[in-house]
């Protein structure tokens, strides 16, 4: 018989116990909320009076159904206010020695057939279970911040919880409107244990002054639609929840890529620990406050004192759909482009592709006829390098190859007038490696946009150690006014969003690899836990398994570390010709 939870005990009124009593009052739930004294209830409240007003400010609450809301949370200081509930959630700070001591209190005060629940992050449920005479009634509910709003719930079995106690569970967080996901007692759960590597990596990049804190995170919102950058994201969860938790798998799992940053423990020392103090990698205007303000590492909104080279006229060589789309973006903006391809008819079918996209974008009434002619007459097709030798400025957007692209930069060494500036679009491949090709080093860049380019408005910039600082003021100048979203960073694999996103892809093909989780509940807990628009599983089918799989091999071969080494089922799945939507069958089959 499914048992039911009526009378919920929640312990601890932080943001997230705070939030989960809300979840569970919204629902028509009785619920006991207990802190350590009256400060901490006073918090707690002061949370759920924000987020209940906050609800009534957007019209998805009225005052009346606030005030019914309120008045089915009581308040206590002891947790003996909870000897007759049904179901206890326990929210207290991530720590085991302070869990197991609410656990072993509430073992004595509870009837033996209340089940108890941890909405630990990281730390072991079976650990927290042992310090109870149930351990079979100890499960892991771990909710989502904010809990009023994110669907998924993590539903932590043990080796020794009771199947009926699962189901129970499992059926409750689905009255409560969330989806829930069933897995094992491992360090992170699903989502954790993929966001906080990926964390814990742009953390790294942070401290080793590869990008700053702005443009990684606009890396991350531009280039891959994440809600939030990593460093927000950080300041938002709390920089001392973060580093127990990444310090939890580390102990788990060894894997050196959950060792937390160093400067993770140097910002908690110093007190930054995010948006609850007022200051983590960002300042904020006062404690728990969301609103960013300027400090002495904001950039300055100013132009720089470098001077930029005039461009005018641009020229892109190769037909693919990032070349085509290159062109767009220039001749819309008013550049004079040369598309220069290696055969008439490849020059002439990739001018066509331009026109059926300004033809469709015409259609949906987002540009008018004249501009679409006026755009079109801007590109001039070019089969010979030297038609390129007026340009101010060659993208090239060739095959991913670096024989192909060194050879390319050895043509436009010799055909373009000095002082032109050189870039190429690779995604990978060392840019260091087309400057070399060239007498010219200085001039030569890394424009990296992203697919499509008409759409999509990062592009990297990247920098090499013989890049001219005008070049690279030229680059960002020309990026601003094509109404895109540069960030800077060095000429590195994976530059910044690869090189962040392909290990995270790599380490979910691991946990399905170890039958930890299938491929729907990763994506699930990734899209829902953490508001991707698209689960890992979903991204590499898209993207394709055998790129993937190139840019995997690449970072592991730059960076040396047995992280990224390619998780052997996707290189299973490459061989066996699972490519993923391009070939109708990768991790998923597609019809």
């Amino acid at each position: 018989m499914t048992r039911q939870f009526t009378k919920v005990g929640i312990v601890g009124l932080g943001t997230m116990g705070a939030g989960i009593a809300e979840v569970l009052a919204r629902t028509g739930l009785t619920v006991v909320a207990v802190d350590v004294d009256e400060a901490g209830l006073a918090r707690g409240r002061g949370h759920l009076d924000h987020s209940t007003g906050r609800a009534v400010a957007g019209g998805k609450l009225d005052e009346a159904a606030r005030a019914e809301l309120l008045a089915r949370i009581s308040y206590s200081t002891s947790l003996d206010a909870l000897a007759d509930v049904d179901l206890v959630i326990e929210a207290v700070p991530e720590s085991m020695e302070l869990k197991a001591k609410v656990f072993a209190e509430l073992d004595r005060i509870c009837r033996p057939e209340v089940v108890f629940a941890s909405n630990t992050s990281a730390l072991s449920i079976t650990e927290i279970g042992v310090h109870t005479g149930r351990p079979g009634k100890v499960v892991g509910m771990h909710f989502f911040n904010p809990a009023p709003v994110l669907k998924l719930v993590e539903v932590v079995r043990t080796v020794v919880t009771e199947p009926d106690v699962v189901t129970d569970v499992v059926a409750f967080a689905e009255s409560l409107g969330k989806s829930p996901v069933v897995i094992g007692d491992r360090a992170g759960f699903i989502a954790n244990a993929l966001l906080f590597g990926y964390l814990n990596h742009a953390v790294r990049m942070y401290e080793t002054r590869y990008a700053t804190r702005e443009d990684l995170d606009a890396a991350m919102r531009y280039g891959c639609g994440y809600p939030m950058g990593p460093l927000a994201l950080l300041d938002l969860i709390g920089l001392d929840t973060a580093y127990e938790i990444l310090d939890t798998m580390y102990h788990q799992s060894r894997n050196r890529l959950h060792a937390p940053a160093p400067l993770l423990k140097q910002m908690i020392t110093a007190g930054l620990l995010g948006r609850k103090s007022g200051r983590g990698f960002y300042t904020y205007d006062a404690p728990d406050s969301p609103t960013v303000v300027p400090d002495s590492l904001t950039p300055a909104a100013a132009s720089s004192d470098v001077p930029t080279r005039e461009v005018q006229r641009v020229g892109v060589i190769g037909t693919g759909t990032m070349a085509t789309g290159i062109v767009e973006v220039f001749a819309k903006r008013g550049y004079d482009v040369v598309l220069r391809a290696r055969s008439r008819d490849k020059a002439e079918g990739a001018v066509g592709k331009v026109r059926k996209s300004l033809d469709k974008a015409v259609s949906r009434g987002k540009l008018s006829e004249a501009d679409r002619d006026a755009t079109l007459a801007r590109i001039t097709p070019a089969v010979e390098f030297a038609d390129l030798a007026d340009c101010d400025l060659v993208v090239e957007a060739v095959a991913e190859e670096l024989e192909i692209k060194k050879s390319v930069f050895q043509a436009l060494d010799e055909v373009c007038k000095p002082g032109a500036v050189l870039a190429t679009t690779t995604s990978s491949l060392p840019v260091i490696e087309c400057a070399a090709a060239t007498s010219r080093p200085g001039d030569v860049v890394g424009l990296h946009f992203f697919n499509p380019a008409q759409v999509m408005k990062l592009v990297e910039i990247v920098e090499t150690i013989a890049t001219s600082a005008d070049v690279v003021a030229t680059a960002r100048r020309i990026c601003i006014d094509l109404g895109k979203v540069p960030v800077h960073c060095g000429d590195r694999a994976g530059f910044i969003v690869n090189a962040l996103l392909f290990p995270y892809l790599n380490d979910a093909v691991k946990m399905l690899e170890a039958h930890y989780a299938d491929a729907d509940d990763i994506d699930n807990a990734m899209k829902v836990g953490c508001s991707l628009p698209m689960g890992p599983f979903e991204l590499l089918d898209v993207v394709g398994l055998d790129v993937s799989l190139a840019i995997e091999r690449t970072l592991y071969l730059e960076f040396r570390e047995a992280g990224f080494a390619p998780a052997p089922l996707l290189e299973h799945l490459v061989t066996a010709g699972r490519l993923g939507r391009k070939t109708g069958k990768g991790f998923r089959d597609y019809t």
